[in-house]
């Protein structure tokens, strides 16, 4: 067999593998919106604004986006939203951010948006929302990839960006068709969960599903406070939930997903080295976990490598990583017939390939 070395797993790959990945029909449900943009779309936007300290160059972007910890990894990823700047910026990036999703045979993907991060820099809140549901709705009708929205609540922002967000989130004279759920991001330290528990409930209130983020650089009580204060339905990361034994039997027996991410969680040192990554002990303990690429471009990765990469660490064949892909599928919140046609399209693409 031949072998493809893989620098994000520092490990052999079999080549095969890499191209069965390639192929295999999937769903994204976490992913952020400015940190999946291309360096070559980083660039463009950086070239429209001169005045950022972003790089012009795709080739000095890998080192720019070199971080020494999620507290650098956010400053530099904050550069990057202050290149978003008008509504043709918004619906450039959201546009291309489909169009690379397809490319990995994407079929449908949760991306996560920050409204409130563009609004406060002076993009009108309707021209925001028209552009993310125009870029939608075109990427839809070329590449048949299905977008979806998540809301999010930028922590490090407090409750003012807390309270602007749930208003975006819940006004149907602005809140976009595309919306599904409701999130909270950024650092977790010093950003303690329960006080958002307000805008959850609006949330909630008006049909959205929570997806928070918990527990990726803070221990395991930060998420039993997004389960308890903000009804989370999945958990983004949930990386420090492998300390604590009772929690991840509630996971197991609630069937609450885990979104990870391993690169990421690298890349930010969350987690020192991928062989220490956690997603092993989470599998073990009967927890549902998704495969995710959350800021693909600035950790160097993509969706496709990141099933790469669990299948080493979860030793998988070409049936272990279809049925990683339907884990995605079973727990988004597209409807049930999206979610049976994406389904049927893993098995007849596996069967295929097994037979071939």
């Amino acid at each position: 067999m031949t072998e493809h070395f893989d620098a994000a797993t520092a490990a052999p790959v079999p080549r095969d593998l890499h191209a069965f990945i390639a192929g295999l029909p999937k769903a994204e449900l976490h992913v952020h919106h400015v940190g999946s943009a291309s360096p070559r779309i980083v660039s463009e936007l950086a070239a429209r604004h001169p005045d950022s300290k972003v790089p012009t160059d795709p080739e000095a972007l890998a080192d720019y986006f070199t971080f020494t910890d999620f507290a650098h990894f956010i400053e530099v990823y904050l550069s990057v939203v202050d290149l978003i700047r008008t509504p043709e910026d918004v619906r450039l990036l959201t546009y291309e951010v489909a169009r690379d999703l397809a490319r990995q045979q994407v079929r449908y993907a949760e991306l996560t948006i920050t409204p409130y991060s563009s609004v406060r820099r002076g993009i009108d809140e309707r021209a925001f929302m028209a552009a993310i549901e125009d870029a939608r709705k075109a990427a839809e009708a070329e590449f048949g990839t299905v977008l979806r929205w998540c809301f999010d609540i930028p922590g490090e922002a407090g409750l003012e960006a807390a309270e602007v967000t749930a208003r975006l989130a819940t006004d149907d004279a602005v809140r976009p068709e595309g919306l599904v759920s409701f999130g909270l991001g950024g650092p977790e330290i010093g950003v303690p969960r329960p006080q958002f528990e307000p805008y959850f409930d609006r949330a909630i209130a008006a049909g959205l599903h929570s997806v928070p983020h918990a527990g990726e650089t803070t221990g395991p009580q930060t998420v039993w406070d997004a389960l308890t204060y903000l009804g989370a339905e999945r958990i983004g990361h949930g990386t420090s939930s492998a300390q604590d034994a009772t929690l991840l039997a509630h996971l197991a027996e609630r069937r609450i997903p885990l979104e990870v991410c391993p690169t990421s969680n690298i890349a930010t040192r969350a987690v020192a080295t991928l062989d220490e990554h956690p997603i092993k002990e989470f599998v073990r303990a009967g927890v549902l976990v998704t495969i995710n690429s959350d800021d693909p471009p600035m950790f160097g990765t993509d969706l496709n490598n990141e099933y790469g990469v669990a299948a080493r660490l979860l030793d998988l064949d070409e049936r272990g990583l279809a049925e990683l892909a339907k884990n995605a599928v079973d727990v988004s919140f597209l409807d049930d017939a999206g979610k049976t046609r994406i389904r049927e399209e893993i098995d007849t693409y596996t069967a295929r390939w097994l037979t071939a």
